[in-house]
């Protein structure tokens, strides 16, 4: 951006804060007398008027490339300081004020006008708060390496109660009974008579009422082949039974 006479002109005298206003003593270029100037800082950009209400700067100083020093104390003015270039062609600003407290204000608000500095205060910034991201608590402690990667803990999952099994029939001399047929005998868990005939049908065992398969209607069978033989000697019952009834018709 281009800056001229006029848009400097403005900008002096904006409604914009300053970042510091007062009175200081300037010494001139050619003569080594003081004058007293009211000076304004904004930004990086010191202007200088001859009185507060002045329409225009007398002057403008571009606080980049420079640094602030203090000057002797044998010099004319106890309280001066400098604002010297780099370069040796380049001019030196003695500046001084009315008092001790007064030139350390105006030495560190001009040490800190240049864009060097805020840089450098970016960059500070940012390498606080990468550190802070960096560490798990959320504390910058003043680390200077990205701290060990704390360890993840696997993730808990909700414990699910196992299935229920399903009850399985009470067994007698190892074989499952059933309540629609007694007990195997002991010559085995056979559907079969010792002579190889198969075995009738029984009718229904009676538990006595105090027995526990008789008061919790437990169900009881022979075995699974005796099961799997009587359900077919009545499948044949049931079809000569309906083949009967049909012819009847």
């Amino acid at each position: 951006m281009k800056l001229n006479e006029r848009s400097l002109a403005f900008y002096a005298t904006c409604d914009s804060p300053a970042d510091s206003a007062g009175f200081l003593y300037k010494r001139g270029e050619r003569h080594s007398t003081y004058h007293r100037r009211w000076f304004v800082l904004k930004g990086n950009m010191l202007f200088y008027f001859e009185e507060p209400g002045s329409r225009e700067p007398v002057g403008v100083i571009v606080l980049e490339g420079c640094h602030v020093e203090l000057c002797d104390s044998s010099s004319a003015e106890g309280f001066a300081f400098a604002i010297r270039f780099g370069g040796t062609k380049s001019r030196t600003y003695v500046l001084a004020a009315d008092s001790h407290a007064a030139m350390e204000a105006w030495v560190k608000a001009l040490s800190r006008a240049s864009f060097d500095y805020l840089r450098l205060m970016v960059r500070e910034l940012e390498k606080q708060l990468q550190e802070m991201r960096w560490r798990p608590d959320g504390v910058c402690g003043g680390c200077r390496g990205p701290p060990a990667a704390a360890k993840a803990e696997p993730p808990e999952w909700p414990q699910e109660r196992p299935p229920t099994l399903p009850a399985l029939p009470p067994k007698e001399n190892g074989c499952a009974v059933w309540d629609n047929v007694r007990p195997p005998s002991a010559s085995g868990c056979s559907g079969y008579e010792a002579d190889g005939s198969p075995r009738p049908p029984l009718p229904p065992r009676k538990w006595p009422p105090n027995s526990k398969a008789g008061s919790a209607g437990v169900v009881t069978a022979e075995s699974l082949s005796g099961f799997c033989q009587l359900h077919e000697r009545y499948g044949r019952e049931v079809t000569r039974l309906r083949q009967d009834w049909l012819e009847r018709r």
